[in-house]
């Protein structure tokens, strides 16, 4: 794989990551730019149309209802029931709780491979725009574990967790936000060639 290949994989998953994972006041300048249509050209997945169609929904980021800080924060935080939860374990363990079996794997997995993301507070490592983060740092640091941190531990859920989002997040940025990922991260399977571990999906 070529110096470049791997560098697509890193800012992509940077900047999803960020979107996912941090609120819009913290990242504004990549909401700046996901809003913008600037990515289009230079974002290396998916095809011109697939990314046009999803850059119109970027582009909204205030509905009639919400600003984009509420829609987060209800997306994200809560106090309600999440539409769609972030986090791993809540789509792979039978309680769907958070810090399941499928996180002390992940931590486990973190720990061999000696990667640390200093989290700043106690939180699951399996919220996904953790993940793609952690995607990013191992492509820089230590790629060759790239295929195992996708195919155990993002794969599995990643999917489900993207297309409940996508149905039910009700606001058109991060609908846009779930479909750009749900494109980037079929590119990256298909060309690691990529196939995800089969687990059970308890949340529905």
């Amino acid at each position: 794989m070529s110096e470049q290949y791997f560098s697509d994989i890193s800012l992509t998953a940077r900047v999803l990551g960020a979107g996912f994972y941090y609120s819009p006041a913290d990242v504004q300048e990549i909401i700046q730019l996901l809003s913008s249509r600037a990515w289009t050209e230079d974002w290396p997945y998916g095809s011109a149309e697939q990314k046009q169609h999803i850059a119109d929904k970027l582009a909204i980021t205030q509905s009639e209802n919400e600003t984009l800080d509420e829609a987060y924060q209800r997306l994200f935080i809560g106090p309600y029931a999440l539409p769609s939860p972030p986090w791993g374990s809540v789509w792979l363990d039978k309680e769907n709780v958070i810090f399941g079996d499928s996180t002390l794997q992940l931590r486990e997995w973190m720990q061999h491979n000696h990667i640390d993301i200093r989290l700043t507070q106690n939180e699951p490592e399996d919220h996904f725009g953790l993940l793609l983060m952690m995607v990013a740092w191992v492509v820089e640091n230590n790629p060759q574990k790239l295929p195992e941190l996708l195919a155990q531990h993002i794969l599995p859920w990643g999917f489900h967790y993207l297309d409940k989002m996508q149905k039910n997040a009700n606001f058109p940025f991060y609908v846009g936000l779930a479909e750009l990922a749900h494109l980037t991260l079929t590119g990256w399977q298909k060309n690691l060639n990529i196939e995800a571990d089969k687990k059970m999906i308890f949340f529905r």
